[in-house]
């Protein structure tokens, strides 16, 4: 591991870090993040809607227009409570405060006109007095609202029993409620808070309390009154951790056990608002009496008392976005109890969803740093996935809440975080090396540079290789009559031009020495056919250099072109980095590179631009005439060296095929030393060959100078070239 890469590694999981600690303060925005997903969960599937025994009486619009406006007078609401019990309703729970005297009492009205007998007054009917009389013993539970003033408290109907640690600071806290007339306060058979969400900012009721608590006294909800009231049950158990005080976990009413959370809320499990949940006030008051209908389903019902007036101002929001009168939230409480589906996040949840932050996102600091971006995403994407589907079907067959956000989003900036990092300090080092290096390196040491730790450094290993050099030809007399920037000028111009070639071949670009190059194939990673494609490199060359002279490109002159010499040779060298730690150069030492040197100088004697040996030969299919053997300066023995005409295609030619006959006598003839025959045959060549390839002339020109290099044993058809 690079320093660069333990920096990244370090910064990225100092993030981590970071984002873990975050999501164990767990700060607001977190939680809405969290409490919107699971919102996501039940508007895919909510809660299936059940003809359950729990109705909405709703004082509707049709009800005000045919009653008359809020608040009606309390006797009507008398004979509501007398209607709904001789329907044999289980249960009728007030979603409405009853914390002020009627003031469209008879009693009331009269009472405010100066002069009236007292006695004629307390004969007038009460409508508060009428009410409560019709509450007396029938199953009526009033709820009572929350306030910052005061101390009143109101009585507890019910009895608590408790298991477990003592949980009585777990709900919210009561520190007091609105006051209920005295008569509602005793005759009422439950009492309940009517608080759907105190405390908590969000518009959205997710969560109900079933208890609110004085640090002495627990205070249920209207809706877990009106199931207390509707079952007959005196007495609520209410469990507490085993070990914490502090702690609810359920609630027994009557049959009926509740999961709870910690604080002792209900997480509501919404099912869509329906018209079959209510009944329209209308139609229980109805002056003509009640319908079958309609008495059917308030027999045996919990029925809550409540409004869906827009302007009575009682609207809530539910998780699936619908906006719903409050007292549809009591009955659908009622309802997720009867129906036994409960949504719960175990306490162990949080724990869980803060080791997945630190572990994802390590996990993807780690891949993004030692593997790729790419790989690092494909694996990001995987895992998110599967936390999506195992989130979803926590919920979907157990009703449990695991967030499946927190992990991902910081994931997501871990990830994000050393990918930056990674494209603004490791990824920059490698394009910087390729900016520096990229006009003289192969692609494929490029590769290994970029993506292998420790590739700069000193050393090498033996392989075999074939090694080329290119020198210009009669440079000294160029470089005289030029100036030096002109000079310099078509070195790059020519260089450039030739180099490419070497590139484009897949080989590496050893260096530029003055007027030459040196290049070499099969290093640093292995390449096929390396032989033919330094050969192929080499023809490039020439074809390119005769389009340079065809069009002037030096300035010369057309009757000044400019030649160079090609020496290739495959063998054994030393290939690595060489110099000092500081400062050094990927190149190539050894016989082989030598050998190929000395091939390059020997063009000149020979007369012939490109020229390799026996070694690299053999490998060919090009087309290739013998140019004899040669004694190499450092060289103990003599080196059987090929002159390379062109390519694959020219040596499957008939005319290329006829041409390499007669090559083939006079080299038989040089070796028998036959200058008559000699002559004859190079006369025959020069008549019908010699335009095949540029350097044709002047190497049978000088090939009768050179017998000598032709009178060694003449090559075996094992030792010949491919063809």
């Amino acid at each position: 591991m690079t320093r660069t890469q333990q920096i990244g590694v370090i910064i990225g999981l100092a993030i981590v870090a970071l984002l873990t600690f975050l999501r164990a303060g767990d700060p607001q925005f977190l939680r809405s993040i969290r409490d919107v997903s699971f919102d996501e969960y039940q508007r895919i599937s909510p809660r299936p809607f059940e003809n359950l025994p729990v109705r909405v009486i709703d004082i509707d619009e049709a009800s005000l227009r045919e009653f008359g406006q809020w608040p009606w007078p309390r006797d009507r609401l008398a004979l509501l409570v007398n209607r709904l019990s001789e329907m044999g309703a289980a249960a009728i729970a007030f979603d409405i405060l009853f914390a002020e005297p009627d003031r469209l009492s008879p009693r009331a009205v009269v009472g405010t006109v100066s002069g009236v007998d007292p006695g004629l007054l307390a004969q007038l009917p009460d409508n508060d007095e009428i009410f409560a009389d019709a509450m007396a013993g029938k199953p009526v539970v009033l709820g009572f609202g929350l306030s910052n003033e005061g101390t009143y408290r109101p009585p507890v109907k019910a009895g608590f029993a408790f298991t477990g640690e003592s949980p009585i600071t777990a709900p919210p806290y009561l520190k007091a409620a609105t006051p209920l007339r005295p008569r509602f306060e005793a005759n009422a058979t439950g009492l309940g808070h009517i608080s759907l969400n105190p405390g908590n900012p969000s518009p959205v009721v997710r969560a109900v309390p079933l208890f609110l608590t004085d640090g002495e006294q627990f205070y249920p909800n209207l809706a877990l009154e009106a199931l207390r009231v509707a079952q007959g049950a005196s007495t609520y158990v209410v469990a507490g951790a085993p070990d914490v005080p502090g702690i609810m976990t359920s609630a027994k009413i009557g049959d009926l056990v509740v999961p709870v959370t910690a604080a002792g809320e209900l997480w509501l499990y919404v099912s869509p608002d329906r018209a079959e949940r209510y009944i329209s006030a209308r139609d229980v008051l109805a002056a003509n009496g009640v319908s079958p209908e309609v008495s059917a389903a308030i027999n045996g019902s919990i029925v809550f008392v409540g409004t869906s007036a827009a302007g009575l101002q009682d609207i809530r929001v539910t998780a699936l976005g619908e906006n719903v009168p409050g007292v549809s939230l009591h009955a659908q409480t009622v309802e997720q109890i009867l129906n036994g589906r409960y949504l719960s996040r175990p306490d162990w949840a949080d724990g869980l969803e803060i080791f997945a932050v630190a572990a994802l996102g390590s996990l993807l600091v780690v891949l993004t740093t030692f593997v790729s971006p790419a790989v690092a995403l494909a694996c990001g994407l995987t895992i998110t996935a599967l936390a999506f589907v195992a989130s979803w079907l926590c919920f979907s067959y157990a009703g449990l809440l695991f967030d499946p956000l927190a992990p991902i989003v910081s994931g997501s900036i871990a990830h994000f975080a050393a990918t930056s990092f990674r494209i603004l300090v490791i990824d920059r080092e490698r394009r910087e090396v390729r900016r520096a290096f990229g006009q003289y390196l192969s692609p494929s040491l490029l590769y290994r540079i970029e993506h292998t730790p420790g590739a700069l450094r000193l050393g090498g290993d033996d392989r075999e290789l074939t090694v080329m050099f290119v020198d210009v030809r009669h440079f000294t007399e160029i470089s005289e009559r030029l100036p030096p920037t002109a000079v310099v000028g078509f070195l790059n111009t020519l260089l450039d031009a030739l180099s490419r070639h070497v590139v484009a071949n897949e080989g590496t670009l050893d260096k530029f020495i003055g007027d030459s190059i040196m290049a070499f194939w099969n290093a640093p990673v292995d390449v096929a056919d390396h032989e033919t494609k330094a050969v192929r490199a080499a023809l490039a060359m020439r074809e390119t250099l005769a389009g340079l002279n065809a069009a002037d490109a030096f300035g010369f002159g057309k009757d000044q072109p400019v030649g160079i010499g090609i020496g290739i040779h495959t063998g054994l060298a030393c290939v690595g980095n060489m110099g000092a730690e500081t400062r050094f150069n990927y190149s190539a030492v050894g016989d082989a590179v030598n050998v190929a040197a000395r091939i390059e100088s020997s063009c000149k004697e020979v007369g012939f631009d490109i020229l390799i040996s026996e070694n690299t030969a053999k490998q060919l299919g090009s087309a290739l005439l013998d140019a004899g053997t040669i004694g190499l300066k450092g060289k103990s023995g003599r080196t059987r060296l090929f002159a390379v005409v062109g390519d694959e295609r020219l040596a499957k030619s008939p005319d290329f095929a006829e041409l390499d006959q007669f090559h083939r006598q006079l080299v038989e003839a040089l070796r028998l030393h036959s200058p008559q025959q000699t002559r004859r045959i190079i006369g025959a060549i020069r008549h019908k060959f010699v335009t095949m390839a540029p350097a044709l002339a002047e190497f049978y020109r000088r090939i009768s100078r050179r017998a000598d290099h032709f009178r060694d044993e003449p090559i075996s058809e094992e030792a010949r070239p491919a063809e």
